[in-house]
């Protein structure tokens, strides 16, 4: 009866506590895509990904009820670091749902303001800096920014019920909102001042990381996610964990023999399953701590150590090729800083086209085999087959009027049409491939179907074409795999070497389009085409991910179509909005929502870019 009584009362008392209108909220999921558009168009970095914030301690007042509950200890605040725009998840703050993603919207033109505030200039004043750019150079806003301040005004304790120290300090605060820039010198208080929702909160610092990062977990090994991830961002700081010398030299006893494991630092059995309480867990600390703590679980440990032999693993075609890599850090591009080994499958067997792609590959050759070139007749030409019966009747007239023939030929020619193009094709082979797509197969399996049918059909076309595949495993271990030469011809051995592609490894991307690119490029075709194929973003072992890796492939991407290379990339990484338009453009990319449709919309959408 206590425990129902309690569990009453605590409902009671924090319904009353809250402060919010649930029925006016604007989810930050609703209005992504509309966010990263806008954050570019006001100026932001395009390299920025949005993504949702953690809540924080404020350590601020609260309303008495606030307390008596226990509520409103931790707020969802924005802020903005290096690599992602962090904001709400969720605002419910303001009655009304406009009011709230009006406020969505100061906060990206706020964010995109940063770059041209003082670095040096303190949290306060960088934010009115920042909001007094946003106004001049977004007249509009400033309507929507005033109605902004009078509804979150509103919302705050009034000066008058706090203490003498944090009265000036709010007086000062409710200035500064009303005129941006207007408050340069802030009172000392006694507590920090209560959350304000217009203004953006300092990033937690990078240097918290002292020590190494820990790899990627074994079930994100080359960059992919789940299908159901959360992408809140929280605060972590990585830590050593201390050192225990001597750990078995324990006093005997024979009644603790059982205990020792508590005492002892060993590597306890690890669950395969998430833990579905954790994300909980992990909401409720402020800041999480991450060390290495030498435990690992078998499948990370062969996959991160045992390597292939040199007699079992693929064959290497040469010593391998030094590629740059771009440091968006330093704004520099570091010469020979990647190695890629191009590869070769060592005992890839020839063999013929699986029996369940025999009917696909059938269709889809009937399909493309209206892209083969054909011949057409060439009129009015010096020399032909047969003569030009309408160019012959114009010469007669000519003759016939007494004029001069403009006819330069009365022969008609027999030509063969050629389809002017190059197209390599990159296929995506790390481990995050290994991944099982539904009950029916894996990412690679629906890789190496759509490698099948592409051949099939292109061979039908006569285009010149090549197909290579790509992992890694840091910078000095980059692995091209060399499936299909532009010299070779498709045959029962290019089917043996589709067969025996096998996910491995990471997706080291920048070094594998600037390798792909080099072999692309001395194609003499008037249009070569990069086709990307791949299942999530950039990744490997070290420092290659975020941003970092990100940048390095815009790099590449950007040094292919310098080349004159068009590169194109297909996806079925479900958040590829967040970063493919930054690397290829609105219309560089095409994301595949059933990843089993993979091998028919790949097809497709080669005959569309190659038709234009």
């Amino acid at each position: 009866m206590e425990e129902q009584v309690g569990a009453l009362w605590h409902r009671l008392i924090t319904r009353a506590a809250q402060r919010g209108y649930p029925e006016a909220a604007v989810a930050l999921a609703d209005i992504e895509k509309t966010a990263g558009l806008l954050f570019r168009a006001f100026g932001g970095d395009p390299g920025l990904r949005i993504a949702s914030a953690a809540a924080i301690r404020h350590g601020a007042r609260r309303h008495w009820l606030a307390r008596v509950a226990g509520w409103g200890e931790k707020a969802t605040l924005a802020c903005r670091d290096g690599e992602t725009l962090q904001l709400p998840a969720t605002l419910a703050l303001l009655p009304q749902r406009e009011l709230n993603r009006d406020l969505y919207l100061w906060l990206i033109a706020l964010a995109a303001a940063h770059d041209q505030i003082d670095p040096a200039a303190p949290w306060l004043q960088q934010n009115q800096q920042g909001a007094r750019i946003a106004l001049s150079r977004f007249p509009g806003l400033q309507a929507r920014y005033l109605r902004l301040v009078c509804a979150t005004l509103e919302l705050r304790i009034a000066p008058e019920r706090l203490p003498p120290d944090e009265a000036a300090q709010e007086h000062r605060l409710r200035q500064a909102l009303r005129e941006p820039g207007s408050v340069v010198e802030w009172p000392a208080a006694r507590r920090p001042l209560q959350p304000v929702a217009l203004w953006l909160y300092p990033a937690p610092s990078p240097a918290a990381a002292r020590s190494k990062r820990p790899d990627p977990g074994p079930n994100q090994p080359g960059g992919g996610s789940p299908a159901e991830r959360d992408r809140q961002r929280r605060r972590a700081e990585s830590v050593d964990l201390p050192e225990r010398k001597n750990s078995f030299l324990l006093p005997f006893r024979a009644d603790s023999l059982l205990s020792w494991a508590e005492f002892v630092r060993v590597n306890r059995p690890t669950d395969d399953d998430p833990e579905p309480n954790a994300a909980r867990a992990a909401d409720d600390m402020d800041l999480l701590s991450v060390t290495r703590d030498g435990s690992s679980t078998a499948s990370r440990v062969r996959f991160d150590l045992d390597l292939p032999s040199a007699s079992e693993d693929d064959l290497p075609l040469g010593p391998g090729l030094k590629l740059p890599e771009w440091d968006y850090r330093k704004q520099t591009l570091l010469p020979d800083y990647c190695l890629v080994q191009e590869m070769l499958a060592r005992r890839a067997a020839p063999c013929e086209l699986p029996p369940t792609l025999r009917r696909d590959a059938q269709r889809l050759r009937r399909q493309f085999e209206i892209l083969r070139p054909g011949h057409s007749w060439r009129r009015a030409q010096p020399d032909g087959e047969e003569l030009d019966l309408d160019a012959c009747v114009r010469h007669a007239a000519d003759c016939a009027g007494g004029g001069h023939s403009y006819e330069r030929g009365l022969y008609r020619q027999l030509a063969r049409q050629e389809r002017d193009l190059a197209c390599l094709l990159l296929a995506d082979l790390s481990l995050s491939t290994d991944a099982w797509v539904n009950n029916r197969g894996r990412v690679i399996e629906m890789i190496r179907d759509s490698l099948f049918l592409f051949a099939e059909a292109l061979a039908v076309t006569g285009d010149r074409f090549a197909l290579y595949g790509f992992s890694s495993r840091k910078r000095q271990h980059v692995r091209v795999q060399r499936i299909k030469g532009f010299r070779e011809r498709y045959n029962a051995v290019v089917r043996g070497r589709i067969n025996a592609i096998k996910p491995g490894y990471y997706t080291r991307m920048g070094a594998a389009v600037r390798y792909a690119a080099g072999v692309l490029q001395p194609q003499s075709a008037a249009r070569r085409l990069l086709l990307l194929l791949t299942d999530g973003k950039p990744n490997d072992l070290d420092h290659y991910e975020g941003r970092y890796g990100i940048e390095d492939t815009r790099m590449a991407l950007l040094e292919a179509r310098r080349l004159g290379l068009h590169p194109f990339c297909v996806t079925i990484d479900q958040e590829a909005d967040d970063y493919l338009p930054y690397l290829f453009g609105k219309d560089g990319f095409v994301l595949i929502r059933h990843p089993e449709d993979l091998p028919r919309q790949l097809l497709l959408l080669y005959t569309r870019l190659t038709r234009g």
